[in-house]
């Protein structure tokens, strides 16, 4: 599969079969995702991968903003919450800002790590949809995260029961332009 075929063909997979996600397939799909870019090459992106009750549980508890969320959790074999290492990337080693950005540069890189996980589960034949609306106090609390971390999204993962079509796209003079 290249770059183009996965970047193009990965959706947002909201259906799951029970099919369980080997351990050892995640783990593949982690170590791809660890060749993310990150600022200063922190790698600051941490996984958490949750199965069984800890995952319904949060399910149910986590998901009142927006139920089909928790729908969408329970139906998946496995819940992938991500986080990161806070105040290191986008930071100096005295604990100052680098940029005018402040502390973005961690969202950035955790969107970036999540984008490639997100791929890197598509060529294993995985689903994935990002999710951001969920009680993200909540959904830390349960999954102690420690202190030093901070919960930026949950990843539902299993073998898509669906196959959506892309939806149009902005057409390229949109999205750039020139100067």
């Amino acid at each position: 599969m290249t770059a183009n075929e996965c970047i193009r063909g990965r959706r947002s997979i909201r259906q799951f079969t029970d099919r369980p996600v080997p351990h050892d397939v995640l783990e593949n799909i982690v170590e791809t995702a660890s060749y993310a870019p990150s600022w200063k090459h922190t790698q600051i992106t941490r996984y958490i991968a949750v199965e069984g009750a800890l995952k319904d549980k949060i399910a149910d508890e986590c998901t009142s903003a927006y139920a089909k969320n928790g729908e969408i959790i329970k139906n998946a074999p496995l819940l992938i919450a991500v986080t990161f290492i806070k105040n290191r990337s986008g930071f100096e080693r005295d604990g100052s800002f680098s940029t005018p950005k402040e502390g973005g540069w961690q969202m950035f890189d955790a969107g970036i790590a999540t984008e490639a996980f997100c791929l890197a589960a598509y060529e294993q034949g995985l689903g994935t949809v990002i999710l951001g609306i969920f009680d993200e106090a909540k959904a830390a609390s349960l999954l102690e995260v420690p202190e030093d971390r901070e919960l930026v999204a949950l990843i539902p993962v299993g073998y898509p029961a669906e196959e959506p079509v892309a939806p149009r796209r902005k057409p390229v003079e949109e999205l750039l332009s020139y100067k």
